[in-house]
């Protein structure tokens, strides 16, 4: 029998040589049950399957989208796109705006795109209702370069979790509708999946009740709230699913994180720390991290530790992948620097301990 200590903060702490044994137990193939769960996942749709950079063309009036539409309320509207020809093919969308920071902050509007089953059949959207259309904040330096990091974490997190929201990087050629004349805009973008369709790939049911993340699947748990301090992430809350959203998989309660602006890996502009108040640790900086998992067993905190480290390779080549698509060389570096500065923190036992198994929330 493996039993546990509890120290007098509440933390459960156990002998160096269990934990030795625990990385054991936890190797191989017994370190990724969820990676067998992959096998019997549906095929994702044709427009993330494909992962080269898409163009796409839209035309609208921002203004108009910002002041006329809501959750609700879309306007009609074209959109073109290349596929694997040089000629744009095009389909009737209705967009709205969204997001609640960067649609009232920000230049270019965060989209909506809501499809007709009629207008994306024999297309590569085929499959897809609605999607995300995440887009930089303001024109001029490191705008693109931003976009470029945040699909990363969103990549990133697809490394680490079966259970994840497919993305695909775009390059939008954005005519604007100012009055009588049209602004063209050339800019970086990415679509995220629909949450139905995530639940769906993955058979699995959206849980739209707030369910306390003590009722979450513990590996699960845990690999989420590693993955937004490995980015540097406040702007979160599982608990009352902000920025989160819930399925319920074969029994297990998973949360699903989306919505990475304001972490410290993409180091925005506008970023700020959020949620303090249910922040463990005193920060004043989005590039400072804090761990806001709540307390697990031991051996689930270095279970999913090592698969981080055994995944370590993966996200660096995940990094690597994308310098090509940086404006800024040294916005490439800051980003590989700073997951570089979390596996350092993973790899010393004394640091693991201090930054993240001693600052766990109990309730």
């Amino acid at each position: 029998m493996i039993i546990f200590k509890k120290a007098e903060n509440g933390n459960m702490k156990s002998h160096p040589t269990l934990i030795f044994l625990l990385l054991y137990l936890f190797s191989g193939h017994f370190m990724f049950p969820q990676q067998d769960d992959n096998k019997s996942f549906k095929e994702t749709t044709e427009l993330f399957k494909n992962q080269e950079q898409l163009s796409l063309k839209l035309n609208f009036s921002a203004k108009n989208l910002r002041e006329n539409t809501n959750d609700s309320t879309y306007i009609m509207s074209m959109l073109w796109y290349k596929d694997k020809g040089v000629t744009w093919d095009s389909m009737n969308i209705q967009l709205r705006a969204r997001g609640n920071f960067r649609r009232d902050n920000c230049y270019y509007v965060p989209l909506r795109i809501k499809l007709k089953k009629s207008a994306t059949k024999g297309t590569i959207f085929q499959g897809n209702k609605k999607l995300k259309v995440v887009l930089p904040c303001l024109e001029g330096r490191n705008g693109n370069d931003y976009v470029i990091k945040e699909y990363l974490a969103y990549k990133l997190y697809e490394d680490i979790s079966p259970y994840h929201f497919k993305t695909r990087l775009l390059e939008l050629e954005f005519l604007e509708e100012k009055g009588q004349r049209i602004k063209k805009h050339q800019i970086q973008g990415f679509l995220i999946e629909d949450i139905d369709n995530v639940a769906e790939r993955v058979h699995g049911k959206q849980i739209k009740r707030v369910i306390h993340p003590l009722q979450h699947d513990p590996t699960f748990a845990v690999e989420n709230a590693f993955f937004e301090y490995l980015i540097g992430n406040t702007d979160y809350s599982a608990r009352v699913q902000h920025n989160q959203r819930l399925l319920f998989i074969e029994d297990k309660i998973v949360a699903v994180p989306y919505d990475f602006d304001m972490s410290g890996l993409v180091n925005t502009h506008y970023a700020t720390v959020s949620n303090i108040q249910n922040i463990p640790t005193q920060i004043d900086i989005v590039t400072q991290r804090a761990y806001k998992g709540y307390n697990r067993d031991e051996a689930v905190f270095q279970k999913v530790r090592q698969t981080y480290l055994d995944n370590k390779e993966q996200i660096y080549a995940t990094i690597e992948s994308l310098e090509k698509y940086f404006q800024d060389r040294a916005q490439f570096l800051m980003a590989k620097e700073f997951v570089a500065d979390f596996f350092e923190i993973l790899g010393n036992d004394k640091k693991f301990e201090r930054n993240i198994v001693n600052r766990t929330r109990l309730k």
